[in-house]
């Protein structure tokens, strides 16, 4: 994929394990000196979670409608949207955005 960032795999080594895939538009977002922190977060305590269960977890739910290939990851107030490329054993991270502007 262009423009997209692998981020390293750290987990156990087991084959299941998902690969974290970050767009260039997200590594832009998170450059942001207000997502910083959150940024921080997310590569602490979400990505584990996810390169685990991409699918299933108290804080993630897909979307319906046209986006009915994404999910979104609930960080606080913030929403984490990304797909995933089973045929890769990838996941794709698009954005991160607040509740308020996530589903405009």
């Amino acid at each position: 994929m262009q423009g997209a960032r692998n981020t390293a795999n750290t987990g156990t080594g087991l084959s299941t394990e998902y690969t974290i895939v970050e767009t260039e538009g997200f590594q832009k977002l998170i450059k942001r000196q207000d997502l910083r922190h959150l940024y921080s977060r997310v590569r602490r305590y979400v990505y584990p979670q996810l390169r685990a269960s991409p699918f299933y977890g108290p804080n993630i739910r897909k979307l319906q409608g046209r986006y009915a290939d994404y999910y979104r990851y609930r960080v606080g107030d913030y929403r984490l949207f990304y797909f995933v490329d089973e045929d890769r054993i990838c996941m794709v991270v698009v954005t991160l955005r607040h509740r308020r502007e996530a589903y405009r």
